[in-house]
């Protein structure tokens, strides 16, 4: 017979020892069809447009140092080990100092340029030729000491370098974006295209602009409802139409005393049912997944639903 694990309720229920022993041999399988988490997109069919994959991305990509615990660090891996781990969309929060960009969340330094992030990405793309980075990148915290706008100052940057960038506004194949940059913009821009860019990007809220669709309710006063919101875009990306980028951000922050953000309380519940999901939904399209403290073993879930969805089972 047939057997397809499948539905977002997947995620919240215990697995049988049938569909355990499905997974398991979709693991094999997936092992044969796709690379290691340093090139799984190398195999995949080249004509696939970017928004029918499945793609491991981290919120707040350079967020790894806080001066009080839980309210700015997000990730636990370096951008390197990101892309290692199979991580294929970066979150880069730029503040705009003295006319380069120096790595912020919120008003927290990250102790990283933006010139260390291109370096590591595009070596990793040199290693990588069959591989592509979408990078979301995002202005933040206040300006200071500029001579330019922040338009003109990641012109500087992309000049360095600008055979290994794409900024067409389309989605784009792989095989168009294969080791490339693809900027995902979300910063204003004089000339255009500048990347992947929507015209409005609504606070605390899931919404639908041009051929995006986006989840980022990141105030998270409830990971019930939180996590009723990440499944219904999973939904919808696994059924919708193959010209819509999903963008789902599993990341947020519980808010504490005084506002004060605490972003384990909603990582430390989520991040576990994300396992649990792609564990018991092997195959299929889901979109953009943003996570906070992504590892290898999340990663490779997500990326190995692109393989063929029926198992045949004796």
């Amino acid at each position: 017979m047939k057997e397809r694990l499948a539905g977002p309720e997947a995620g919240k229920r215990g697995l049988t020892s049938t569909s355990t022993s499905v997974v398991a041999t979709f693991a094999a399988l997936a092992s044969c069809s796709l690379g290691a988490g340093n090139n799984w997109m190398t195999p995949l069919d080249g004509g696939l447009a970017l928004s029918q994959l499945s793609i491991p991305w981290t919120h707040d990509s350079g967020a790894r140092f806080e001066p009080f615990p839980g309210t700015a660090k997000c990730q636990i891996l370096s951008i390197g080990q990101q892309l290692d781990a199979g991580v294929r969309f970066l979150d880069i929060r730029c503040r705009h100092v003295n006319d380069s960009f120096a790595i912020y969340h919120g008003a927290v330094d990250q102790n990283l340029t933006f010139g260390t992030v291109l370096d590591t990405t595009l070596a990793f793309l040199a290693a990588n030729p069959g591989e592509t980075v979408i990078m979301s990148i995002k202005e933040e915290h206040t300006a200071s000491g500029n001579t330019r706008s922040f338009e003109a100052s990641f012109d500087s940057y992309v000049a360095r370098n600008p055979s290994k960038w794409r900024l067409g506004a389309a989605i784009p194949t792989l095989d168009q974006a294969r080791g490339k940059i693809v900027l995902f913009r979300r910063f204003g821009a004089t000339r255009t295209p500048r990347g992947i860019y929507n015209s409005r990007w609504p606070d605390q809220a899931t919404f639908t602009s041009g051929k995006l669709r986006v989840q980022d309710e990141y105030v998270v006063s409830n990971n019930d409802r939180k996590w009723s919101r990440i499944l219904a875009v999973l939904d919808e990306a696994r059924n919708g139409g193959p010209g819509t980028l999903h963008v789902n951000f599993a990341s947020g922050y519980t808010p504490g005393p005084l506002g004060i953000p605490n972003i384990p309380g909603v990582a430390n519940r989520i991040n576990p049912r994300l396992t649990a999901f792609f564990t018991a939904n092997p195959s299929g399209r889901f979109g953009v997944i943003l996570m906070d403290f992504a590892d290898a073993a999340r990663c490779q879930l997500i990326y190995q639903t692109n393989t063929p969805p029926d198992i045949i089972i004796p």
